[in-house]
C-alpha cells in the first residue's frame, strides 16, 4: 500500500531524529576533548565538504533559483546557526534525554506556526494527541528535575529558531534541491565555529576526537538530508509531531553511552509521546483510507 505524503514525511521525520540523536551524543562526548568552537569548525568542515560532494554529484548546483528562494536558504541556514550555538551549549552542560525532552516544545510552536501561516486544517483529534505528548514531555522534565536549569532557556531559545528554520523550509519552491538547502546549513555552522574559534588556542584533535567527529559528521548528513526531506512532505504540523520519538532514542542512548537511568516516571513520559505519535500517524492512514473509499470524489 503506497504512503500518504503525510506519512512518509513521518517515516522520514522519525529516521531523521534518531540520526540527529546519534550525532548529538558523539558531540557530548566530544566535550572533554576540543573546546567547543572549534567542535563546530571541524563539523562544520567536514559535513560541508560532504554534502558538497554529494550535492555537486546530483547537479543540485546547477538548478536555478528564484531570488526569494535564495534568500529563504539564506535565512534558513541563519536560523539554524543561532539554533545550533544553543543547543550544543545546552547539550554540552545537561542530561541528553532532558535536552531531548525540552526540545519537544517544536512541534506545539511548529503546529501553530503553520495553522496562522500556512493555513494548514489541524483538527481537534491530531491537537489532543500533541498536547498529550507534551505532557508526557513535562513528566520527563520535571520541576525539581535537571532539565530546569539555566541551560534549559537556552534549549528553549534554540527550538524557538528551529521554528523559523521550519517555516523557511516549507516557504521555498518545490524544486529547491534538499541537498543545497543542507549545504549551505553546514556553511552556516562552520563560519560560527571559524568565528569562535578564531579566539582559542588550537588543540590538535586526539586519535578519540578525530573517531567521534567523523561519527558526528557523517550521521549528522543524513540527519539533515531526512530533516529537509521530511518538512517538505507532507503538512508540517502533522510531521513535524514526530520529533517526539527523538526523546525515546536519548533515552536509550543516555543510559547506554552516559550512564543516565531514566526513572518510571521518565520512562511513562516517553512511553505517552510514542504512543500519542502512533495515534496521530493512524488518524492520517484512517482518513486517507476514507478518502480512497468508493464514492469519495
Amino acid at each position: 500500500m503506497m504512503m500518504t505524503d503525510n506519512q512518509h514525511g513521518a517515516v522520514l521525520m522519525m529516521a531523521a531524529m534518531a540520526a540527529f540523536t546519534v550525532s548529538d551524543s558523539f558531540m557530548k562526548l566530544l566535550a572533554p576533548e576540543l573546546p567547543f568552537f572549534q567542535t563546530l569548525l571541524w563539523r562544520g568542515i567536514a559535513v560541508s565538504l560532504i554534502l558538497f560532494l554529494l550535492a555537486h554529484r546530483a547537479g543540485a548546483f546547477k538548478v536555478p533559483l528564484a531570488r526569494r528562494d535564495r534568500l529563504l536558504v539564506g535565512l534558513r541556514s541563519l536560523a539554524d546557526t543561532v539554533a545550533a550555538y544553543f543547543f550544543l551549549q545546552a547539550l554540552y552542560n545537561m542530561p541528553i534525554a532532558n535536552l531531548a525532552a525540552i526540545a519537544q516544545s517544536l512541534p506545539l510552536s511548529v503546529t501553530l506556526a503553520a495553522a496562522l501561516v500556512f493555513r494548514e486544517p489541524v483538527g481537534w483529534r491530531r491537537l489532543l494527541a500533541i498536547a498529550l505528548g507534551f505532557i508526557g514531555v513535562v513528566l520527563i522534565v520535571r520541576p525539581d528535575a535537571q532539565g530546569f536549569d539555566p541551560y534549559a532557556g537556552f534549549a528553549l531559545i534554540a527550538m524557538g529558531f528551529v521554528t523559523v528554520r521550519e517555516l523557511m523550509t516549507r516557504l521555498m519552491a518545490g524544486g529547491v534541491p534538499t541537498l543545497r538547502v543542507a549545504f549551505w546549513n553546514g556553511i552556516g555552522v562552520m563560519l560560527l565555529g571559524l568565528i569562535g574559534a578564531s579566539g582559542q588556542a588550537f588543540v590538535m584533535p586526539a586519535p578519540a576526537a578525530l573517531f567521534y567527529l567523523a561519527g558526528t559528521s557523517s550521521v549528522l548528513v543524513i540527519a539533515l538530508v531526512l530533516s529537509v526531506m521530511a518538512i517538505r512532505h507532507g503538512e508540517m504540523g502533522f510531521v513535524s509531531s514526530f520529533r517526539y520519538t527523538a526523546v525515546v532514542w536519548a533515552l536509550i542512548l543516555g543510559w547506554v553511552v552516559f550512564g543516565e537511568w531514566p526513572d518510571v516516571i521518565t520512562v511513562f513520559g516517553a512511553a505517552l509521546i510514542v504512543g500519542t505519535g502512533l495515534f496521530t500517524l493512524n488518524r492520517e492512514r484512517l482518513s486517507a483510507a476514507r478518502w480512497r473509499a468508493p464514492g469519495r470524489h
